[in-house]
């Protein structure tokens, strides 16, 4: 079975370290110090790197370690990174350790931006999404629109309910805040707050999330439910809306809050 591991880096990113058998898989290594430090201090050898957008968080640290690791794959979208050397798209399926890491296009946050999610018959599915999906939240939007990012979350609501989540940054105190602005009588977001804040009191972190308990908690994955869009109409002063207006103005009002 794979280990998954977050190696912690800069403020609040996670890299992601996927382990077999002492070979290792890193998912957007920010900077390489924290990864090497991880691999030298585990027995392990960096067999490959997958990449979800350009942002510097996410690919700064893929020169030094190619250093190390020569002839290495590096996975990524169509962007203008030049270490990614193993370019993919939307539908695109890439196999390791003998495990199907299928292809999803989810722009909003980025117009580039993918994720890789596994579903094996030993362990619970996987989703590695970078900064689309956020325990509690979404991304920021720099480069699309409140249209790509709403079928970006949608597309990943379709995956069973059990997937593992594992974003890119620990936003999520900040995050069930303002979903608790929203929502305010979800007891489910009630007690996951309670949860979440025990976790950070003792500097754990508190990713992965679940599918189901985001369905049930993140207002971004709940534009369809009526007391977000009562909710988010109040605060925005509209009379008619469609989802997507919800999904804009939520954003937009998470963005100043």
């Amino acid at each position: 079975m794979l280990s998954i591991s977050p190696i912690s880096a800069f403020s609040d990113n996670y890299i992601w370290c996927v382990a077999r058998d002492g070979e290792a898989i890193i998912v957007d290594p920010g900077d390489a110090a924290p990864v090497l430090n991880h691999l030298d201090k585990n027995g392990l050898t960096l067999s490959a790197i997958i990449i979800t957008h350009h942002h510097y968080d996410h690919v700064n640290g893929i020169e030094l370690l190619c250093e190390r690791f020569p002839n290495i794959p590096v996975y990524g979208p169509e962007n203008q990174c030049e270490s990614i050397n193993q370019r993919l798209k939307h539908g695109d399926k890439i196999t390791l350790f003998d495990y199907t890491f299928s292809v999803f296009a989810v722009p909003g946050h980025t117009l580039d931006h993918i994720a890789y999610y596994i579903d094996s018959a030993t362990s619970a599915p996987a989703l590695f999404c970078g900064d689309t999906l956020f325990a509690g939240g979404c991304g920021r939007l720099f480069e699309g629109t409140p249209e790509q990012m709403l079928q970006s979350l949608g597309l990943i609501q379709a995956l069973p309910a059990n997937t593992a989540v594992y974003c890119a940054h620990e936003y999520t105190l900040n995050n069930l805040r303002f979903a608790l602005a929203v929502e305010p009588d979800n007891s489910e977001l009630r007690e996951r707050m309670a949860n979440t804040a025990d976790l950070r009191e003792k500097n754990l972190p508190t990713v992965p999330s679940i599918l189901a308990l985001e369905l049930l908690t993140n207002p971004f994955m709940r534009t369809d439910h009526l007391a977000v869009q009562q909710q988010v109409a109040a605060h925005a002063e509209l009379k008619y809306w469609n989802q997507n207006d919800i999904f804009a103005k939520l954003r937009a009002w998470k963005d100043d809050f």
